[in-house]
């Protein structure tokens, strides 16, 4: 029997098991569109495409599953581009559909053309032109089996509008099979068995754990091999969760603002054993005085990852889950209590906390946080924008479980966290989903407010409001004399001194978030103070509908521990109290 392209794309992804479409229609995604009409899946409208994207990552974060955006051609292809670099960077599995204009005039500056392939292919994984509705099943079917294995990431499929109207016969491919992409999954032995003796005569070793530990769903056999030899684990931004954070080897973050003990620990050690990081530079700091008395191992399933930034001395291809099952039955028991306890003992000297310097009646954005994680029991899906709010989201939310922090590592794009959250809650629509934003970033994405309400997706978003791009202003405070351009979003232009921002009653904030909350439809919500923090908190915990919790806080807060850009990991700046 025949059948349309766009009829051919709904019964792939049925048979794919995608539950959501996130996206809005146009003139060249309209066959598409009405097939969707009929189809067992659930459409999202969104009101932006970015937010399509980021919904699409969130869902996909959270699963594990691919998660699936649409968008017409031209302005809607390319407002998809900033979510598809965003999961390309932290390796997350998407398919993003776009309509494209006929193909007969794909070329010649027709209305709503733009090279969408040509946009998408330095931030996607895979990116398909499809010319030939015979050629659109299949293509699916691979976009979602590269999407999904090896090192994941988004796949683009661009499909003209008259291949979307055009007939053939549907044939189902059962396998797929693709000569020139076949990733490595198996670690090789003779390397394992190589990192195992490393790790039975290390004295202090240290397990560096990053995002590709949650994509492989290794959280299990980490805490395994932690256990079975003893050794600590630091945690990179994207890897929160994947230890408890209550497990007596769980160190903390590491990095530009994770722990001095931590960082401390990454410059002591004797060996490194580094499992789905890739050595980024917010971790790394200065590569020369980088760990530099440390043996160094590295699982990662991409090879173009291992050596690109730090010299190893045992490198081990494979999917961190079967590496790991191979390496616990070669790793022999050990105990590192003194190492474990030294690692302890810094945390004690400086470890996290509110003391910056800061006298204010207004509320510690730390504790809004710290607070938060106390009545959740870490055990809420926390999403977040990007900034100063994210740091202390990874310094005071530490997750108990892995997909559970969902955020922009690499890109690090404001605006990720809002919608971000509506993906990860339409997936387990029985959780409890904060979004915690800053001002700047949840402007970038505010109008699915609208998508929230119409769509009674009940999530919370707790905006960390400090009148400023907060992270922005404390590097030009710190760095570059206090100008503070273009950072200030309460006065024309920016521009604001430090003399001049005392009087905050006189700083009015555009928009007034609650009000905002209100016009679309959810419940707005204010604090300003710590006595208020609690009772906030629980407000929006258990009202059943969408919250906007706004947090005053001052613009003087910064985040503590930090690493100044190009410094090492031992130049760390505790506080400035």
């Amino acid at each position: 029997m025949e059948k349309t392209g766009a009829e051919i794309l709904v019964e792939c992804l049925e048979r794919e098991g995608v539950e959501f479409i996130f996206g809005i229609p146009g003139g060249c995604n309209l066959p598409f569109f009405d097939k969707i009409y009929d189809s067992k899946i659930r459409l999202i409208l969104t009101r932006h495409e970015q937010g399509a994207s980021h919904m699409a990552d969130g869902y996909a974060r959270a699963t594990g599953r691919v998660g699936v955006c649409t968008a017409t051609s031209g302005p809607g292809a390319t407002n998809l581009v900033t979510g598809l670099a965003t999961a390309h960077m932290d390796s997350i599995p998407i398919v993003a559909i776009t309509g494209q204009v006929r193909t007969d005039v794909i070329g010649s500056d027709a209305f709503q053309e733009a090279d969408a392939t040509g946009c998408t292919r330095p931030v996607t994984k895979h990116n398909y032109l499809v010319k030939d509705v015979k050629d659109l099943a299949r293509t699916v079917r691979e976009a979602f089996h590269i999407a999904s294995t090896g090192r994941p990431g988004p796949v683009h499929i661009d499909v003209p509008v008259d291949v979307q109207r055009a007939k053939t016969e549907f044939i189902w491919p059962k396998t797929v099979s693709m000569r020139s992409y076949s990733p490595t999954v198996k670690g090789h032995p003779g390397q394992i068995k190589k990192a195992a003796e490393l790790m039975r005569q290390a004295e202090r070793p240290l397990l560096y754990v990053g995002g590709g530990a949650v994509l492989s769903g290794a959280s299990d056999l980490i805490r395994k091999l932690a256990e079975k030899a003893d050794i600590p684990v630091v945690s990179t931004l994207m890897a929160n969760g994947v230890m408890p954070f209550d497990h007596p080897l769980y160190m903390g973050p590491l990095g530009m603002h994770g722990k001095y003990s931590t960082n401390t620990a990454m410059q002591k050690c004797d060996l490194m054993i580094s499992c789905g990081a890739r050595f980024d530079d917010r971790v790394t700091g200065k590569l020369s005085t980088f760990a530099p008395n440390s043996k160094k191992i590295h699982f990662d399933i991409d090879p173009a990852n291992i050596g690109k930034s730090v010299n190893v001395d045992v490198p081990v291809v494979g999917d961190l889950k079967n590496v790991l099952e191979e390496l616990i039955g070669e790793v022999p028991a050990n105990h590192h209590k003194s190492w474990v306890d030294q690692i302890r003992a810094w945390d004690k000297l400086h470890p996290f906390s509110y003391n910056n310097g800061v006298k204010s009646q207004l509320a510690k954005p730390q504790r809004v946080i710290e607070e938060l994680h106390k009545l959740t029991k870490g055990e809420a899906i926390i999403t977040t924008g990007v900034g100063q709010h994210q740091m202390w989201s990874m310094q005071w939310y530490p997750c108990r479980s892995p997909r559970h922090f969902l955020t922009s590592g690499g890109l690090g794009t404001m605006g990720y966290g809002f919608p971000s959250a509506i993906g990860a809650k339409l997936a387990f629509p029985n959780e409890t989903v904060v979004c915690i934003d800053g001002d700047g970033s949840f402007q970038m994405t505010l109008p699915e407010l609208a998508t929230v309400v119409h769509e009674k997706i009940n999530v919370i978003v707790i905006i960390i409001n400090n009148y400023y791009l907060g992270m922005v202003r404390q590097w030009q405070q710190l760095f570059y004399k206090e100008r503070f351009s273009a950072t200030c979003l309460t006065v024309e232009g920016g521009k604001r001194t430090k003399q001049n921002e005392s009087e905050l009653k006189d700083m009015k904030y555009l928009p007034d978030f609650v009000k905002l909350a209100e016009a679309y439809g959810a419940l707005g919500l204010r604090l300003s103070k710590d006595e208020e923090i609690v009772p906030m908190l629980k407000k929006a915990l258990s009202h059943k509908g969408p919250v906007i919790l706004e947090c005053f806080i001052h613009p003087e807060e910064k985040v503590f521990p930090m690493v100044p850009a190009g410094a090492g990991l031992d130049e760390i700046i505790v506080d400035m109290a």
